[in-house]
């Protein structure tokens, strides 16, 4: 089955989301002035959900396999 760039994004909207909440999540404890331990624990949780974003769409999308492990 030949995929599309609208159905991959459609099906990896739930992570794209995720991501986007991880990413105002940072955002909110920057402004909010947080502890500098937690602000950096959650820019790489919201880091780490952007990287899996972009590697599910280039699988998806049959960019480069890497391995998964």
């Amino acid at each position: 089955m030949k995929q599309t760039l609208v159905g991959v994004i459609e099906a990896g909207e739930p992570l794209i989301q995720q991501a986007i909440d991880a990413q105002r999540r940072y955002h909110a404890a920057q402004d909010a002035g947080q502890p500098a331990k937690e602000v950096e624990r959650l820019r790489q949780e919201a880091e780490s959900l952007y990287q899996a974003v972009t590697k599910y769409q280039l699988r998806s999308l049959g960019g480069p396999a890497r391995s998964l492990h």
